[in-house]
C-alpha cells in the first residue's frame, strides 16, 4: 500500500498517522472484505481465476462510524468496471457534502 501511495504522491497515509487525510489499507486475506459483505461472489470472476475479489466500493467513516457506503456493481457488471461512477471521488465528495449539510 505504501508503494501505491508513494506512486500517487500521497504522504501520511498509514493507519494511525494523524497528519494524513486519507488512509490506505490492505486486506490481503480478505478479512475486512468479508466482514463488510463486499466480497464479489458473482461466478464470472471466479471462472477466470479471480477468487475472493473485493467489490468496487467506497466508505466514508468519521471516527470509526460509517456515514456513507457506495458500491459500483450491476447484474451485468459485477465488478463495476463499466460504470464505477458511484465510487469515484466526485460522487463520494457530493455524498459527504450532503451528509455535512444534514448535520
Amino acid at each position: 500500500m505504501s508503494a501505491w501511495a508513494s506512486d500517487l504522491g500521497v504522504d501520511h497515509c498509514e493507519a494511525g498517522d494523524d497528519e494524513g487525510r486519507i488512509t490506505f489499507l490492505g486486506d490481503p486475506a480478505g478479512d475486512l472484505t468479508k466482514k463488510l459483505d463486499m466480497e464479489m461472489v458473482h461466478p464470472g470472476p471466479a471462472s477466470v481465476g479471480i477468487i475472493g475479489r473485493c467489490k468496487r466500493f467506497a466508505v466514508y467513516a468519521v471516527n470509526g462510524e460509517v456515514k456513507y457506503v457506495a458500491v459500483s456493481e450491476a447484474d451485468d457488471d459485477p465488478a463495476g468496471d463499466d460504470d464505477p461512477s458511484a465510487t469515484l471521488a466526485p460522487a463520494v465528495l457530493d455524498a459527504i457534502l450532503k451528509i455535512k449539510d444534514e448535520l
